[in-house]
This record gives structure tokens, C-alpha cells and sequence, in this order.
């Protein structure tokens, strides 16, 4: 698998960075399947720096807040308007009414939405195919319905955390994973409330207690400094350990 880093903002897109946003391929049947992770705010249009966007396969949305699903309503518009023609629908797994969400966020009715570009889905509670990928979405704690991904290729494991305070689905996502993309919004000593974001240290606690063999720091917001992230998270994780940035590629 290659993870390709679109946008790791957090909470809304940066001076240097989009919104949420992570380009997951392999090959399948003779050419790369294109898997994104989230399409958060800002990501579409850079998207474009690394792949036709009319080319991506399938689509994962962790949770419906903004920095996370908002520039599917571009992706909308680039699929059913492009000149040489509309695409053909393409799956969006991601919580209950997703499709409601998406067709209020461009101000269309409900029926059709965005239903004739992409068919929704819910995540259900078994591990399920999308191309060559192996996807297990767990539910973890945040103040609206969100989900951690675990997605295995090529006997390989990404775990990807979406947004989420400390818990046990978290661990399990993460279990024995290759590579742990987990999200660091929070700086130790705040009043940060709970089961909301987790900070540097606790991120490197929940890749210890995994077991992940990596850990790529990710969503930090642009007002607090990665680098006190990363400091944080050297204290808990004794692991390979860096910070998300855009562009850069991971081999997994």
C-alpha cells in the first residue's frame, strides 16, 4: 500500500496544509485502486497535485464534521459537471445520513442529492471489501458519530484514527498495525474536554498499547506548534515516529 498525505490540518485547513485528507493505493486487477481517507476542507484542489481526482475509486469519510467530508460537495461538482462527461458513481462509506449531510452542505434536495454521483453506505459492523482493501471501521469516542479505520492490503495494516479521544475501539484499530496515522489536536497540561481530541502523549499511548509497529502524528490545528506533539509523544511511544506532512508518501 502507498498512503500519500492530501491535507492533515486540524480542525480546518492551515497556511501550509488542507484539511483532512490521505490518498491510499495499491494495484488491483491490473491498475492502482484509489482509496481516500477523509476530504476535509481545502484537500480537493490538492488533491489534483496527485492524482485525477475523476479517478479515485472509493471514498472512506471518518465523521461528518467539515475538516473531514466537506470538499466531497467538490467532488460532486467535478464528477457530475466535468466536460468530458459525467462520471460514473463511485461508493462513500460513512456514518448514518451521510447523504442527507452532504446534500444540505451544497443546498440540494434531498432526493436525488448527491446520490446519482455516489452511492452512500453505512459502515456495518464486519470487516468489509472495498477493491483490494480490507476495511474494519470501529466506533470511537467523539462528540458525533465517528469512526476509526483499519485497513489491511497486501498483508499489510494501516490503522487510521479519524478524530477521537482515548479509548478501547482506538487500541483495537490500532492492534499490531504497520503504520498508526493518529491524530494529536490537544497539547498536555490544557483544559482539554473529553473524549473529543487526543494530545501528542496520548496518542503515543494508544500506539504503545496497540502495539504499532509506526506512529504518524496527524490534525494538529494551526494554532499550537507540531513539534510540542512530537515531543510529547517521544515520551509515551518508543516507536518509529514522525509528523504528517503534505505530500509526503509512505510505503507500507
Amino acid at each position: 500500500m502507498r498512503l500519500t498525505v492530501i491535507g492533515c490540518a486540524g480542525s480546518y485547513p492551515g497556511p501550509d496544509s488542507p484539511a483532512s485528507c490521505y490518498l491510499l493505493e495499491t494495484e488491483h486487477e491490473g491498475r492502482p485502486f484509489r482509496l481516500l481517507l477523509d476530504l476535509g476542507s481545502g484537500a480537493l484542489g490538492t488533491l489534483h497535485s496527485h492524482v485525477d481526482p475523476m479517478l479515485v475509486d472509493a471514498v472512506l469519510l471518518s465523521h461528518l464534521h467539515a475538516d473531514h467530508c466537506l470538499d466531497l460537495t467538490g467532488l460532486y461538482v467535478l464528477r457530475r459537471y466535468h466536460p468530458d462527461g459525467a462520471a460514473p458513481r463511485i461508493p462513500v462509506w460513512g456514518p448514518e445520513r451521510t447523504a442527507v449531510r452532504m446534500a444540505k452542505a451544497y443546498d440540494l434536495e434531498e432526493d436525488p442529492g448527491m446520490n446519482e454521483e455516489f452511492e452512500f453506505l453505512d459502515y456495518p459492523a464486519e470487516t468489509f471489501q472495498v477493491g483490494p482493501f480490507e476495511v474494519t471501521a470501529r466506533e470511537v469516542a467523539h462528540p458525533v458519530t465517528a469512526f476509526g479505520l483499519r485497513i489491511r492490503a497486501d498483508g499489510r495494516t494501516l490503522a487510521y484514527s479519524g478524530d477521537t479521544g482515548t479509548c478501547d475501539a482506538l487500541v483495537e484499530t490500532a492492534k499490531d498495525a504497520d503504520l498508526f496515522l493518529c491524530e494529536a489536536s490537544f497539547v498536555e497540561g490544557a483544559e482539554n474536554p473529553p473524549d473529543l481530541h487526543l494530545t501528542g502523549a496520548e496518542a503515543g499511548v494508544m500506539a504503545t498499547q496497540a502495539d504499532a509497529r509506526r506512529l504518524v502524528l496527524t490534525h494538529v490545528p494551526p494554532w499550537h506548534d507540531p513539534a510540542v506533539m512530537l515531543a510529547e509523544a517521544t515520551l509515551t511511544y518508543d516507536g518509529p515516529l514522525e509528523l504528517a506532512v503534505p505530500g509526503e508518501t509512505y510505503e507500507i
